[in-house]
């Protein structure tokens, strides 16, 4: 299987206007995202950054359909993720893939398994999901792995088979939260390098949280948050 046979969905630009966002806990109420604005454009590498708390992965969260805003508009090409139910979860199949900082396996299945779990969900064929299971497996360089469980592989490993499992409906939208995280700087490299081809090779619309600076100088567009807030919206060091 080719890489256009791979991926033949390319990304989607993203505006997002006025997002507000506060949770409520007993009887308090917090404030997360207080007005966040901004562009996002597809073939290119968002990195957000800032400290912990600032609303990063709420607002990624809102980009994927996982939350909605309390006021405010997200959309996403022609979408807008604050519809229906039954169209989020359509969104979250299909056009997002999501890469988080805990790996997310199951444990009892191969990795190859792991793969084809989402593609059986989106209704494909058997063939073409071991088709398909394997070709990313082999993009990700974890082909000769593809029968080991998560507990038989490495941090690195098991992050680059979670970025293979993000890519195997085709989805145009990759959000990716701490996902060097838990990993060595090596093997760090090795995943956000992957994830930046996505959209540098492939036209896809990635958008990275991240507070490690390696990371971070990859991006094409950098977006500095703060208490709910973008603060400073510049271009990487590929620009």
């Amino acid at each position: 299987m080719t890489s256009k046979e791979l991926f033949n969905r390319m990304g989607m630009d993203i505006r997002t206007c006025e997002l507000t966002k506060q949770y409520r806990v007993a009887e308090n109420t917090y404030p997360v995202l207080k007005g966040v604005s901004c562009e996002i454009k597809k073939g290119e590498v968002t990195i957000i950054q800032g400290p912990s708390g600032c609303g990063k992965t709420t607002f990624l969260n809102m980009l994927g359909g996982i939350d909605v805003p309390d006021q405010g508009e997200v959309r996403v090409g022609e979408f807008t993720p604050q519809t229906t139910e039954t169209d989020l979860s359509r969104y979250r199949l299909y056009d997002v893939g999501f890469v988080f900082q805990s790996y997310n396996l199951i444990p009892g299945l191969s990795a190859l398994d792991n793969l084809q779990l989402p593609m059986t969900v989106a209704g494909r064929k058997h063939s073409e999901r071991v088709e398909r299971a394997h070709a990313l497996l082999q993009l990700v360089g974890m082909h000769e792995k593809a029968s080991k469980k998560p507990d038989e592989l490495s941090g690195g490993e098991q992050q680059r088979v979670a970025v293979a499992i993000a890519l195997v409906n085709d989805p145009p939208l990759i959000l990716a939260d701490e996902p060097t995280g838990n990993l060595d700087s090596k093997n760090g490299m090795i995943v956000a390098d992957l994830l930046c081809s996505l959209a540098h090779d492939y036209e896809k619309t990635v958008v990275i949280a991240t507070h490690d600076p390696s990371v971070g100088s990859k991006g094409d567009q950098i977006l500095q948050m703060r208490d709910g807030l973008i603060v400073a919206d510049g271009r990487g060091w590929n620009h």
